[in-house]
């Protein structure tokens, strides 16, 4: 199968979205396929596509004012050349919403059929940083994903978030994680003195440090006796976070084995973005056998078992932030308990089952249009 994957974001980009495309075309390349990457250029991208076991065309793009983390596609030519020269059986498109909607009139141009994955709580992000434009977001969704054939959410939440504003034809897709890679072998008992030179419990959160993900929230975990909060993640609060987090200690964006060593030296796992579709850092900290916090709401609600793997909290309250990692940091042997049982929640989910899955969904869509021209 010729699959070309359209994504808004793409490695070296470190985001949700361009961790499960480029996921996805792995998957897909390792399975026989043969897919395609359609991206934003961004600084770096030549040594890391050079690397890929599959072509990656990359779109002229500008950094998004004031977070240049965040890079925009510019209008191309080259989408529709890519598309077209390909021979593509089928259109991935990867949270779309600008590169997106061109890759999606290219695919009705061409009468290819467009699986659409929805990754992005665009509606919260407008509620953040613009306080209105709800409405205005769920519009452009409905138009993007209402004409594929196919829209998949990462969890429960999403699926009904989409259904309920008029999506059509959404199924469930959830996202895998790199078990080889986050284990619970990786603890590092020098970093975690380097770390916490007391002893302390650590907490941890990791994730980009922007305004939607309302990290400030853990302030009051810094006022708690015998605990460190780290933090890993770079991005536009990045410097509010340091003077509201007076104590914590910043390690910046980190990635791959790195980052593994860092989560499974973690005792607790503090998760506060109230937007979450899915959440992969969840996952990830499980992986590493470390309970998880997180708010009740959207993705997490489908990951963290609460009182068994960890506990889910009141969404934008940072006293029941506070309260549910005083709960941890004081029990070591509830801590133990929630982070074997949430290993063992994701043993099983990993990229290899979530890839075929995803097949599956191809195989749906593809069917479903030959049923059609017949």
């Amino acid at each position: 199968m010729r699959v070309v994957i359209v994504t808004e974001s793409f490695p070296p980009d470190v985001n949700g979205v361009a961790h499960c495309a480029q996921q996805t075309a792995r998957h897909l390349a390792a399975r026989g396929h043969e897919p395609l990457v359609v991206a934003p250029a961004t600084a770096g991208a030549t040594s890391c596509d050079a690397a890929a076991p599959y072509p990656v065309v990359r779109v002229p793009s500008l950094p998004l004012p004031g977070y240049p983390q965040v890079r925009v596609a510019l209008p191309s030519r080259r989408v529709a050349a890519a598309i077209t020269a390909h021979r593509a059986d089928l259109v991935h498109l990867a949270g779309p919403f600008v590169l997106g909607v061109r890759g999606m009139a290219v695919a009705a141009r061409l009468g290819l059929p467009a699986v659409a994955v929805y990754q992005t709580d665009l509606a919260g992000y407008a509620r953040t940083y613009v306080g209105a434009g709800e409405g205005a977001a769920w519009r452009r969704i409905r138009a993007v994903h209402g004409a594929a054939d196919r829209t998949l959410a990462p969890s429960t939440a999403a699926v009904r978030d989409l259904e309920e504003h008029g999506v059509q034809r959404v199924r469930l897709w959830p996202r895998g994680v790199e078990t080889t890679r986050f284990r619970p072998q990786l603890r590092d008992e020098e970093l975690r003195r380097t770390l916490a030179p007391d002893g302390e419990v650590i907490v941890g959160y990791v994730g980009r440090l922007a305004p939607e993900k309302h990290v400030e929230l853990l302030a009051g975990v810094c006022a708690l006796p015998g605990v460190r909060l780290v933090v890993v993640g770079d991005g536009p609060s990045g410097t509010a976070l340091r003077a509201a987090l007076p104590g914590a200690v910043f390690l910046g964006r980190r990635t791959g084995d790195d980052l593994a060593r860092i989560f499974a030296s973690l005792d607790v796992f503090a998760h506060t973005g109230p937007y979450e579709t899915f959440c992969q850092t969840v996952q990830e900290a499980m992986a590493c056998g470390i309970p998880v916090i997180a708010p009740a709401a959207g993705g997490p609600l489908d990951l963290v078992a609460h009182g068994r793997t960890g506990l889910l909290v009141e969404p934008h309250s940072a006293d029941a932030v506070r309260a549910a990692v005083a709960a941890l940091a004081g029990d070591p042997a509830l801590r133990a308990a929630y982070g074997r049982a949430g290993l063992a929640a994701v043993e099983g989910r990993t990229w290899a089952v979530v890839g075929d899955l995803l097949l599956d969904h191809y195989a749906d869509v593809l069917g479903a249009r030959t049923a059609v021209a017949a």
